[in-house]
């Protein structure tokens, strides 16, 4: 009995080693969402269409992103990650992208100009780039607390338009599985 009991707790031991280094070889988790004009708050009528993809380092220090976006049907005048559930519209935690009447805080990366073609935008967040929204509980440079909430699925990308100043699509952020299509710029896999 106790030979086998050290059998087998030699086997959970080896089973906890085995998920502890399959975590560790996953890396980086990657997120992503599909933006339309019904998922705004209201819903907007529109043919535009985006995506956000998001992968974060294996520290949960940074993360890099790309966001594409086609066919706005006003001029883009910026974009973010907000903080909300879905339907329910929340302060910016970062900005995506900006333009010369609201470019963001400094190093926002450009806006560029959406026509029928997809667009897109990239860039690496860091603690520095999280700006609130403090009145939701998150201050400026709380890294940790942002992707709390986005990995909760309490984060939505968002492209704000001069058609729609509140934005004129949204997409909610969440975890992907889809390793194909798990990629940005740089062909990023989980």
């Amino acid at each position: 009995m106790k030979k086998k009991m050290m059998v087998m707790g030699g086997a959970l031991l080896m089973s906890a080693m085995l998920v502890q280094l399959a975590v560790a070889e996953r890396g980086s988790t990657v997120m992503r969402a599909r933006l339309s004009g019904f998922q705004e708050a209201p819903a907007v009528s529109t043919e535009a269409t985006g995506n956000f993809w998001m992968k974060i380092d294996r520290d949960d220090t940074e993360f890099e992103y790309e966001l594409s976006y086609s066919d706005l049907e006003g001029t883009v005048t910026q974009a973010h990650i907000h903080l909300g559930q879905p339907g329910v519209s929340g302060g910016i935690m970062i900005w995506l992208c900006g333009t010369s009447t609201n470019p963001g805080p400094a190093g926002t990366p450009v806006c560029p100009a959406s026509g029928g073609s997809p667009v897109s935008v990239s860039g690496t967040v860091t603690a520095a780039n999280v700006v609130g929204p403090a009145g939701q509980g998150i201050a400026a440079g709380e890294f940790a607390e942002a992707l709390h909430a986005a990995r909760r699925g309490f984060g939505y990308a968002n492209v704000h338009s001069s058609k729609v100043g509140t934005g004129e699509i949204r997409g909610q952020i969440h975890q992907t599985d889809d390793l194909d299509r798990g990629r940005g710029r740089s062909g990023w896999r989980k």
